[in-house]
């Protein structure tokens, strides 16, 4: 009888990747996959811990396992795998914390997770695995986790979406050279290493052959593809990117738009200190990139740039923001920023709410600063009273919501394109999945067709069309 496995995946898209990579190696082992915790042998948890809300969803998720398991006398014997962000940042405290969990595992054995599971139920040898994996953060025989993450995913690493059929993401690197003091990323997930333009050019177009209608490009970094294999100085503000000096977003996104089909490719998380122009022109002649653009920006105040060490200015910001505009005809922004940071001022934070009110971002967010431990910024002075934050929060959130009602509103009687999501709900050029706002349309148009209508009405963030 083969090995029934159950997986909670949790966190961004990035991480979701992960859980599919590790489907996918399960399956190819011969394993049976479950939506049913209670009827899996092993429940693995894939994690998230990038902020504190993150990172009390996933505790509860795992101790609500454990627990559920502790209720059911039928789940005695199953086996609960911790994976993911949360395994990896916290690899010596939770063997201790989580006695009741029977492994974890971190970023770079997503690939390994089946010998650990045939591990964990008797069907293969302590040796043989710990030779697999290398060693692990601790002494506990529990914990598989590698301190410093290596891996990075291929064209050809087996993999199950688990996104609907006319939508997918593609990870075209892993881990972030930057030093953002709010951001404990790069030691959860380590360094930036890209794949090969190859391998990315081979892996979407065997999603357009099997009817996906949108890549959706992601890393930590997308602007820093290929930028990690280039000889010499790397790019910054003032050294702008070249492509010629190897691959680069650029020539990817060029190779991907000559793929015959009929989808379009987004691009998610991209940081404005590796925009160029070349990039600006690409996007514009690009037919089959999406106008639209995830560029987080934080800040615009240059007290609070430098110190959250986003290697950008307020007035590097504002240029690209004017350039993006002219160069890419019809494109949608969407940002976010923190507030709240330690050391930030009134007179920050107006300037954060006059930028906002000036550029009127078709797409935007705000988080309230996550003091999180093993950043830079956690010991820094100067931390901002949580009625403070909370109170910027809702003034941001309010300069938001109000461009928001106008952006709408300027859409109504507009024609777009738009790809339907589900009967009766589309998105357009402008909404990335599960992040921005839908579009209402007829139902019978078919789930994963493209279709143009017109905009008659708007409601919150979401749009009202007909053909």
């Amino acid at each position: 009888m083969s090995t029934t496995v159950g997986l909670i995946s949790l966190g961004c898209a990035k991480n979701l990747i992960d859980s599919e990579v590790m489907i996918g190696h399960l399956a190819q082992a011969g394993m049976t996959l479950t939506p049913d915790p209670e009827l899996a042998d092993v429940l693995i948890v894939n994690t998230c811990s990038f902020i504190d809300m993150a990172k009390q969803e996933s505790i509860d998720t795992v101790f609500g396992a454990v627990n559920d398991r502790s209720a059911d006398p039928d789940r005695a014997r199953q086996k609960i795998i911790v994976a993911g962000c949360l395994s990896q940042r916290f690899a010596k405290e939770l063997p201790g914390i989580m006695p009741e969990v029977d492994a974890f595992i971190g970023l770079d054995q997503i690939t390994k997770v089946a010998p650990i599971i045939e591990n964990l139920l008797g069907k293969k040898n302590d040796s043989e695995v710990q030779k697999t994996e290398g060693p692990s953060a601790t002494e506990d025989p529990r914990d598989f986790v590698t301190l410093k993450p290596q891996y990075v995913p291929d064209y050809s690493t087996p993999r199950m979406r688990l996104t609907p059929d006319h939508f997918a993401y593609v990870k075209i690197a892993e881990g972030c050279n930057h030093t953002c003091t709010f951001c404990i990323i790069p030691k959860i997930r380590g360094q930036h290493r890209s794949r090969t333009q190859d391998s990315v050019v081979r892996e979407v177009q065997a999603l357009v052959a099997s009817g996906v209608k949108e890549i959706n490009l992601i890393s930590q970094d997308t602007t820093y593809f290929g930028m990690d294999q280039w000889e010499g100085k790397r790019p910054t503000p003032s050294s702008p990117v070249d492509s010629s000096r190897g691959e680069s977003l650029s020539t990817l996104l060029r190779e991907i738009n000559k793929i015959e089909g009929d989808f379009w490719v987004r691009l998610l998380y991209t940081h404005p200190a590796h925009w160029s122009d070349e990039l600006i022109q690409t996007i514009a002649e690009c037919d089959k990139v999406a106008k639209y653009v995830d560029i987080p920006l934080q800040h615009i105040s240059d007290r609070m740039l430098t110190a959250m060490k986003r290697v950008t200015s307020g007035d590097y910001i504002r240029d690209l923001l004017r350039r993006m505009r002219a160069g890419i005809p019809g494109l949608g922004i969407r940002t976010t920023f923190i507030v709240g940071f330690p050391g930030e001022t009134e007179e920050d934070f107006t300037e954060l709410l006059e930028f906002i009110r000036e550029f009127r971002f078709e797409r935007a967010g705000v988080f309230s600063y996550s003091k999180e431990e093993g950043t830079r910024a956690y010991k820094m002075g100067g931390h901002i009273h949580h009625k403070t934050r909370k109170s910027r929060w809702s003034r941001a959130m309010s300069e938001l919501q109000r461009i928001a009602a106008e952006v709408n509103q300027e859409q109504v009687g507009k024609r777009v394109k738009v790809l339907v999501e589900e009967p009766g709900v589309a998105r357009t050029e402008w909404d990335a999945p599960e992040i921005d706002g839908t579009v209402k349309v007829d139902e019978a148009i078919p789930v994963g067709s493209f279709a143009e209508v017109t905009i008659q009405d708007w409601r919150g963030y979401d749009l009202v069309a007909a053909r």
